[in-house]
């Protein structure tokens, strides 16, 4: 028996091989493993120079005396 990893796109895909597990032509390995997600500030890391960041702290500072 042959074990693979993938990577599900969409729910349907999702869907097809819960079919496939209910037809016993295929079996979930791990079904405790959790959906991946990444962090929010690791998704938004560099998306501005830290030179902006200054500004937009120096402004927030401002806005906020």
């Amino acid at each position: 028996m042959e074990m693979l990893k993938i990577k599900i796109k969409n729910r349907q895909t999702l869907k097809l091989i819960h079919d496939l597990e209910e037809l016993n032509l295929i079996q979930i390995a791990d079904k405790d493993l959790k959906k991946s997600k990444p962090k929010l500030s690791d998704l938004l890391s560099g998306c501005i120079t830290p030179e902006q960041a200054d500004i937009m702290h120096k402004e927030l500072k401002e806005m906020r005396s």
